[in-house]
């Protein structure tokens, strides 16, 4: 017996001794290094290095809680609304030796209910486009607008704010916050069901709006005026296709004088056949068949928007804003007595008790008022309740 354990014990030695040599003979290996995240202060505060590479990322998104009060106008109208909305946002950005290369893109996703729209679930592809120098491309503002222009208001006020469109556009640079953009984008569909044919089919565009804006930003604000030009065709082949306009100044206004974070915005547009950049949407046609001529009438008119924001402390703030908009149809065309002038004002109250945090309540009115004799005027007031989080 104590010879058998003799051989174990030895046999076991052994082993352990080869095993031990041949762990000496293979090549030493060392973990894995760990690369953290680093901060990216470049671009400002929330940007971070992509690990391994040189772009630096943002993070963002939105939460918006929404519920609206508008005075119905028939008993089958809903008074009511509710609405929640989700915003995720990507901004990544690098520095290139022919300038910033960024790419953007933002999602949203949205419920509504009652007065907002019955039982509607939508997904959006709010922006996505790609900056290289001078060069964007992709779905992103048009640059009919100046950017700067932040309204904050809930309600809609007739202006030349628009929904983000597609767009290819190349900006130039001259210094001393001087810029200039040609800028070629989506047509605005506005109301083209007024040259529709007895079953409503209307002609397909076949050209861009092609916009174009001089702006200047300084540390007093920002000031823009541009153009664009927009084409417009009807479905019969015999009605020679027209081309629509439109003009508007805008300016931005910093008044630290008031308060910190005080601000006035202005901004008037004239269109002829691109309504659309006034604020309207289907509601108004762009232009209208002259039952005379056989040909196509423009559609005209302009508006007037302003607003002023207020802090009253570092976290409640006021906004007071209004809007004023004259349509005019051509003569001797089915909308010929159905031009109309219309108001909107409204204000609201925002409480921001930590950062990115937005409760807020608004009221707005609006009248519209036909030209038409013996026709009366409408007025409608609304009410928002919002509660909204940015981060």
């Amino acid at each position: 017996m104590k010879l058998v354990k003799s051989l174990l014990l030895g046999s076991v030695a052994g082993l352990a001794a080869i095993a031990g040599a041949q762990a000496a003979d293979l090549p030493a290996t060392k973990a894995a290094a760990v690369e953290y995240v680093r901060v990216c202060s470049t671009y400002g505060a929330g940007f971070f290095y992509i690990p391994g590479t040189d772009t630096c990322l943002r993070v963002g998104g939105r939460v918006r809680a929404e519920y609206r009060y508008v005075e119905p106008e028939f008993r089958t109208d809903d008074t009511i609304g509710f609405r929640a909305r989700g915003r995720i946002q990507l901004d990544a950005r690098t520095a290139t030796a022919y300038g910033l290369l960024r790419t953007f893109v933002r999602f949203e996703m949205t419920r509504d209910t009652g007065s907002y729209g019955f039982s509607s679930t939508y997904a959006d592809v709010d922006q996505a486009f790609i900056q290289f120098g001078g060069l964007t491309a992709g779905r992103a503002q048009t640059f009919f607008d100046n950017g700067d222009l932040d309204t904050q208001s809930f309600g809609t006020i007739r202006w030349s704010d628009q929904p983000n469109v597609n767009l290819l556009a190349y900006t130039f640079s001259f210094g001393n916050g001087f810029s200039a953009t040609l800028s070629l984008e989506e047509p605005r569909f506005a109301g083209r069901g007024a040259l529709a044919d007895a079953d409503g089919f209307v002609a397909g565009q076949n050209a861009p709006d092609v916009v174009a804006n001089l702006t200047y930003s300084g540390t007093w604000g920002s000031a823009t005026v541009a153009g664009a030009v927009h084409q417009i065709r009807s479905v019969f082949p015999d009605v020679d296709t027209e081309y629509g306009f439109a003009v508007t100044g805008q300016l931005s206004m910093n008044l630290p004088m008031l308060a910190a974070g005080d601000a006035l915005w202005l901004a008037a547009t004239y269109a002829d056949g691109a309504v659309g950049y006034l604020g309207f949407g289907d509601e108004v046609a762009e232009a209208t068949y002259n039952i005379n001529s056989g040909e196509i009438d423009t559609t005209r008119g302009w508006q007037v928007a302003a607003g002023l924001r207020h802090y009253w402390t570092p976290e409640v703030r006021s906004n007071l804003f209004g809007s004023f908009a004259r349509i005019e149809y051509g003569s001797n065309t089915a909308l010929a007595n159905s031009d109309f002038d219309e108001w909107r004002a409204g204000t609201n109250l925002i409480w921001s008790p930590v950062s990115g945090l937005d409760l807020g309540v608004e009221i707005l009115y609006a009248n519209e008022n036909p030209r038409a004799p013996g026709v009366t005027s409408t007025d409608t007031w609304e009410g928002r309740v919002r509660v909204q989080r940015d981060f």
